[in-house]
C-alpha cells in the first residue's frame, strides 16, 4: 500500500448521503469523483448506486467513512457498506466524525475561526459541539434539546443543518447551514481520523434489556 493511497470516502450519517474517490497529490487529494444527495431518508436504496456510479466502482485502497452523530439508520448503513467493502477488497478502513467534517467545512467556506456544529439529532434533540480554528473539538460532544442548546453558548459561527435554528434562538451570531460531504474530506486533519470504527451515536439507546442493560450495539 503507497504512503497516501486513494482513498473511498462514505458518508450517510445525516440527511444527506455522499460519497467520494480521492486520489493522492502533490500537496494533498484531489477528488477524481463524487455526488452528493439530500435524501432525509432512503439511504440504504442509495448508497450502493452511488459507490458504483464511481470510476472503478470506487474500488480504493482505504475506505473512509463516517462514524456519526446523525441518522441512527445512516450510521448503521454507512459502516455496514465500508465494512464489507473494506473485506472485499482488503483495504484500510478509517472513520471519521460527522461534526468535525462539518467543522471543516465550515472553516473552508467562511475562514478560519471557532466554530460551534449544530444538527439533527434524535427526538427532536440537536447534536452540539464546539471547534477550534484548527478543527480541534473544545467541547464534548452532546445532545440536547433546543433550548438547553441555546442557553450553553458557543461560538459566533454556527454551521449544520440546525444553525439557523440556533442562531434565531440566541438573537446573535452568524449561522452557516451545511450538511456532512464525502467530497470535502481532504478538509480533515490526519489527525480526526481513528481506526476504530465505531458508531458514534450522541446520545443513549432509547431501548434496554432487561435489567436496564443497554444494548451492547449501542457502544
Amino acid at each position: 500500500m503507497t504512503a497516501f493511497p486513494d482513498t473511498l470516502v462514505i458518508d450517510s450519517a445525516t440527511e444527506a448521503c455522499s460519497v467520494a474517490l480521492l486520489r493522492a497529490a502533490t500537496a494533498g487529494s484531489e477528488v477524481v469523483a463524487g455526488s452528493w444527495q439530500m435524501l432525509g431518508r432512503g439511504h440504504a436504496e442509495a448508497l450502493v448506486p452511488l459507490i458504483a456510479a464511481l470510476p472503478a466502482r470506487g474500488r480504493a485502497q482505504r475506505i473512509a467513512v463516517a462514524l456519526g452523530p446523525g441518522s441512527f439508520t445512516g450510521v448503521r448503513v454507512g459502516l455496514a457498506a465500508a465494512r464489507a467493502l473494506a473485506f472485499a477488497w482488503d483495504a484500510e478502513l478509517v472513520g471519521y466524525p460527522t461534526l468535525a467534517l462539518l467543522a471543516a467545512q465550515a472553516r473552508a467556506e467562511a475562514g478560519a475561526q471557532p466554530v460551534t456544529i449544530a444538527t439533527t439529532g434524535g427526538h427532536g434533540e440537536w447534536f452540539v459541539q464546539d471547534f477550534d480554528t484548527d478543527g480541534a473539538a473544545t467541547s464534548p460532544l452532546a445532545s440536547l434539546a433546543p433550548a438547553a442548546a441555546i442557553a450553553r453558548g458557543g461560538a459566533a459561527l454556527v454551521a449544520g443543518s440546525q444553525a439557523e435554528a440556533l442562531v434565531a434562538g440566541r438573537s446573535s451570531g452568524t449561522a452557516l447551514p451545511l450538511w456532512s460531504d464525502a467530497r470535502a474530506f481532504a478538509l480533515l486533519s490526519p489527525a480526526t481520523l481513528t481506526e476504530r470504527t465505531e458508531p458514534l451515536y450522541g446520545r443513549a439507546p432509547d431501548a434496554r434489556l432487561p435489567g436496564g442493560r443497554l444494548p451492547e450495539a449501542a457502544g
